[in-house]
């Protein structure tokens, strides 16, 4: 869902060496003592020349050695596809979210998919998105999956950085479930994904 580099950075003319991961919506700089999570949206003059990209934040100017992939990043930023898109969202699907906030989200779904359940398990769902904020939550997994297509997927969505609900609690959740997993994403600047679906032998 991201691209990734190592690479030198300046920040309000300061230079710098660490991480510059692109993630959906936010880019984020780690590395010399810098740790910022810049938001598109929040960017200005968004340019690409000369193997650098540079731009306006919030935090000053901001300059990135990424070579020739400083355009696709550009590009990226300027026009970002939406979290539907990039997590394959087909218009025929049947979808289903539980638990989730996101209004950003649940608006882009709206006009995405065939059929919407907001806060109401359907059957035969192509998608389920599951937000939860504590491990306690997560015995409920097994019961979603049976409203799953065999080929379908089943999204946990929570918090990042939350010792109360840890990727390691999503994963063993799941597999509890009988369920695998096959991704974790970055759903927003806040919260994390895992994608579980039903292995091969059981659909």
């Amino acid at each position: 869902m991201g691209a990734e580099a190592v690479i030198s950075f300046t920040v309000n003319r300061k230079s710098a060496k660490g991480k510059a991961l692109l993630e959906t919506d936010v880019l984020q700089l780690r590395g010399d003592g810098v740790k910022l999570s810049i938001p598109f949206k929040a960017m200005g003059n968004v340019r690409a020349a000369g193997g650098v990209l540079r731009f306006d934040s919030p935090h000053g100017g901001i300059a990135l050695e990424l070579g020739s992939a400083a355009p696709k990043w550009a590009e990226k930023i300027l026009h970002p596809p939406s979290r539907s898109a990039k997590i394959g969202v087909k218009r025929d699907w049947r979808v289903v979210t539980l638990g989730v906030t996101d209004e950003d989200f649940l608006a882009e779904l709206e006009h995405a998919v065939a059929v919407l359940s907001i806060g109401r398990l359907v059957k035969d769902c192509d998608a389920i998105f599951f937000g939860a904020t504590a491990a306690s939550q997560l015995g409920r997994l097994e019961v979603l999956k049976k409203s799953l297509k065999p080929n379908g997927a089943l999204w946990v969505v929570r918090p990042k950085g939350r010792p109360e609900i840890s990727e390691a609690a999503v994963m063993a959740a799941g597999k509890a479930a009988g369920l695998v997993d096959v991704k974790v994403v970055s759903f927003s600047a806040t919260h994390t994904a895992e994608k579980f679906v039903i292995p091969l032998k059981d659909r």
